[in-house]
C-alpha cells in the first residue's frame, strides 16, 4: 500500500520541526482517510508517545502539540511542553500552556487543548471553541481567522532527531563552569577600564527580531550584579516589540550602587514588514550617538537630529562602541528573507563605521534537550553548534563571534552555570568595545 501523502508543505514541516527542536515528524492519522470517528483517532494515535496535530482551513495551518500519549485516560492532562500554533504568514504563532493549568483531558473523543479547543468537534470537520476554562491565551482570530470549518485534520509521531540532536565526546568551545570561575569574571568586568580616558563607559548596542530577548539580557547582567533576580527593563513575549524607545541602561553594582564600566542600549524589535519595528535608517543615528535616552521610536518615520547636532559629532563618549546582534536560537532557521535583508542592511551600516559585532544566541536550553537538562552541555551539543554556524552564516559574522546565553524568564533566584554564560558574553563585548576605541583615529 502507497504511504498516505501528507498536506503539510515542506516549508511548513520545516517551520514545525524548527519550533519543535529539530524533530522528525511521521504521518499517524489523516481524517479525510481514516475518518472522522474519534475511534479511528485512537486507533492509529493512542500510545505513540509526543504528537503534533495539524489541522487546515482555507487559510491557517493551526493545531497543537502534547508530549503525553493519548490512552484515553479520562484523567486531566498536565504537560508544561504542550502549545498550540498557527502558521500564516512568516514564523509561526505559538502558544504555550498556562502555568499551573492542564494541558488537554485525555478522553475517549476527538483531541481537544485544555478543554478550550476541541478539533475534529462531534466528529465533524470543525473546529470548536470553548471559554470555560484559561489553559491557553489565544485569539481565535490570530489563531485560526474565526474559521470553524477545517479541510483537514492530521496527527503526526514526534520523534527527535539523534542524528541532530546529540551530545559530543569533546566540547566544541571551552568553558569552566565554577563558582571559582564566576567571581573571575565578575572581578574583570568591575576592572574593566576603557582605552581611551575620555570614555569612561563603553556603550554596546543591542538589536534584534521582536522577543530575542535584548531586555531580557540586560535584566539578566543586571540580577547578576544585584545579586538576585531582577526585572528592571520591559520584556515579554508580544508579537510586537515590547520595547518602543531608545534606552541606555547602566548598570550598578550591588548594594553600594557603584556605576560598572559599560552601558546596554536597548532598540526596538526589528519585524520583517515595512513600516513596523525598528526602522533601519534610525540606525546610523543611533551608532553617531545621536539618539537620546527614551527617545520614542516610529517605524514609519526616522529619527532626525536637531540642526545643532546634525553638524557637530557626537563625542566619543556618546558614541556605540561595539553592537550585538540578539538571536532566538528556536527561531533562526525560521528567519524570513525580508528580516535577513533588513540584518544585512543594518551591517553594512555598521561596517562602514568600523564598530566590532557579536551575535549572542539566546534560549539555547529551549533549542536542545540535552542543554536543558543541563547548561554545562552547551558547548557539548552538536546541535547548539549546528545553531552556531548558522547564525554565523546568516549574519555574516565569525562563528568565534556567536556566543551562546540563557537568559533568566521564570527563574526567581541566580545558578551558576547561567550567570557564566552570561557574563563570559558580556566579557567579550568588552573585549571588542575595547578593539574599537583601540582602532579609534581620535
Amino acid at each position: 500500500m502507497a504511504p498516505i501523502a501528507s498536506d503539510l508543505t515542506e516549508e511548513k514541516r520545516k517551520q514545525l520541526c524548527a519550533l519543535l527542536g529539530n524533530a522528525e515528524l511521521s504521518l499517524l492519522y489523516k481524517a479525510s482517510v481514516h475518518g472522522y470517528q474519534a475511534s479511528a483517532f485512537h486507533e492509529r494515535c493512542d500510545n505513540q508517545g509526543p504528537t503534533l496535530l495539524v489541522a487546515y482551513n482555507h487559510s491557517y495551518v493551526f493545531g497543537g502539540y502534547t508530549s503525553v500519549d493519548y490512552a484515553q485516560s479520562g484523567k486531566k492532562i498536565k504537560d508544561k511542553e504542550a502549545f498550540l500554533f498557527s502558521i500564516r504568514y512568516g514564523d509561526p504563532l505559538c502558544i504555550k500552556v498556562n502555568s499551573g493549568y492542564y494541558a488537554r483531558l485525555d478522553d475517549a473523543e476527538m483531541p481537544n487543548f485544555g478543554q478550550q479547543l476541541y478539533f475534529c468537534h462531534e466528529n465533524q470537520p470543525v473546529v470548536k471553541e470553548l471559554r470555560s476554562v484559561d489553559s491557553f491565551s489565544f485569539n481565535a482570530a490570530k489563531l485560526y481567522g474565526n474559521i470553524t470549518e477545517l479541510t483537514e485534520c492530521e496527527v503526526y509521531k514526534v520523534k527527535q532527531s539523534k542524528s541532530i540532536i546529540r551530545k559530543t565526546l569533546k566540547p566544541w568551545r571551552n568553558c569552566l563552569w565554577t563558582a571559582k570561575r564566576k567571581e573571575e569574571l565578575i572581578e574583570m568586568i568591575r576592572n574593566y577600564k576603557p582605552l581611551m580616558g575620555s570614555v569612561s563607559q563603553v556603550r554596546i548596542l543591542m538589536i534584534g527580531p521582536v522577543g530575542a530577548g535584548k531586555s531580557s539580557f540586560f535584566n539578566s547582567i543586571n540580577s547578576i550584579f544585584m545579586g538576585h533576580v531582577t526585572s528592571k527593563a520591559m520584556s515579554g513575549f508580544a508579537g510586537t516589540s515590547v520595547t518602543t524607545q531608545f534606552r541606555t541602561y547602566p548598570v550598578k553594582d550591588g548594594c553600594e550602587r557603584k556605576p560598572l564600566p559599560f552601558v546596554l542600549c536597548d532598540t526596538m524589535g526589528l519585524e520583517e514588514q515595512s513600516g513596523a519595528g525598528l526602522n533601519i535608517e534610525d540606525i546610523s543615528s543611533i551608532l553617531q550617538g545621536h539618539v537620546p535616552d527614551r527617545y520614542k521610536f516610529n517605524p514609519t518615520a526616522p529619527f532626525k537630529p536637531d540642526e545643532q547636532k546634525m553638524f557637530k559629532p557626537a563625542s566619543l563618549q556618546e558614541k556605540i562602541h561595539c553592537v550585538v546582534y540578539v538571536i532566538d536560537a528556536t527561531k533562526i532557521s525560521l528567519m524570513s528573507n525580508k528580516l535577513e535583508e533588513k540584518l544585512n542592511s543594518i551591517r553594512s551600516q555598521i561596517n562602514s563605521l568600523g564598530i566590532p559585532q557579536i551575535a549572542l544566541m539566546t534560549k539555547v536550553d529551549e533549542a536542545c534537550p540535552h542543554v536543558q537538562n543541563d547548561l554545562r552541555d552547551t558547548y557539548a551539543s552538536s546541535y547548539i553548534k549546528s545553531k552556531v554556524e548558522e547564525v554565523s552564516s546568516r549574519l555574516g559574522v565569525p562563528v568565534s563571534c556567536v556566543l551562546p546565553v540563557k537568559n533568566y524568564s521564570q527563574e526567581l533566584e541566580l545558578e551558576l552555570n547561567c550567570d557564566v554564560l552570561l557574563l563570559s558574553a558580556l566579557q567579550q563585548m568588552l573585549r571588542f568595545a575595547n578593539d574599537f576605541l583601540d582602532d579609534d583615529p581620535i
